[in-house]
């Protein structure tokens, strides 16, 4: 469990990481942060910062998203299949 779950960390740093240098100067993504989409048809694009990867929440969105697209996203970068107001009520509680 731990190593996998390590796995999965590393692999979504590395997605960040692309995403970040792909995005960055197109949409404006502060230093510390990367772009998610999210949505389960509709994907609506969010800019988070990094410190959400280590909440176990955001790990589990990780994993549902390692599930459905074993991080072959179709639009490209990290894209999280929940809904936009799960997402948000959920990401909001990180930070209170």
């Amino acid at each position: 469990m731990g190593l996998h779950l390590r796995s999965l960390i590393l692999n979504a740093k590395q997605i960040c990481k692309l995403n970040i240098f792909l995005t960055r100067n197109q949409y404006n993504v502060p230093r510390g942060h990367l772009t998610v989409n999210v949505g389960e048809t509709e994907k609506k694009r969010f800019v988070v910062p990094l410190s959400y990867l280590s909440h176990p929440s955001f790990q589990e969105l990780l994993r549902r998203a390692e599930e459905k697209f074993s991080f072959d996203h179709p639009i490209g970068g990290l894209t999280i299949p929940c809904k936009e107001d799960t997402f948000v009520d959920l990401t909001s509680r990180f930070n209170g």
